[in-house]
């Protein structure tokens, strides 16, 4: 998947993809990723945002990105979800979207 090479290409960690078509009414792509801290980041999601314009992907909007605890970037049919600290733990979107197909991703960067 495209949107994990990215977060990958910056050093985003436990980049996972979550198939959720047909489970959740809102999208069909779950895109989960690590920072290492706030700042990081801010800069995956503003990658995520570089590269989805470059790409000419829609682009509906971003939350938390002042903060940077847990940035969600909307493209539509892609949730990009970005934590640092403890708080992917603490909100576990793999638990609550575990009926979710977990996407094999390649293991270079060019997901």
């Amino acid at each position: 998947m495209l949107v994990a090479g990215w977060l990958r290409d910056k050093k985003g960690q436990d980049v996972i993809v979550l198939d959720v078509t047909g489970i959740c009414p809102i999208t069909e792509m779950l895109v989960l990723a690590s920072a290492t801290s706030p700042r990081h980041a801010k800069g995956l999601a503003s990658h995520v945002l570089d590269m989805a314009a470059e790409q000419k992907l829609e682009y509906l909007g971003m939350e938390g990105q002042a903060e940077g605890a847990w940035i969600l970037v909307d493209l539509n049919d892609v949730l990009v979800h970005v934590f640092s600290g403890d708080n992917r733990e603490l909100f576990d979107l793999e638990g609550l979207w575990c009926e979710g197909a977990r996407v094999g991703l390649p293991d270079d960067a060019t997901a």
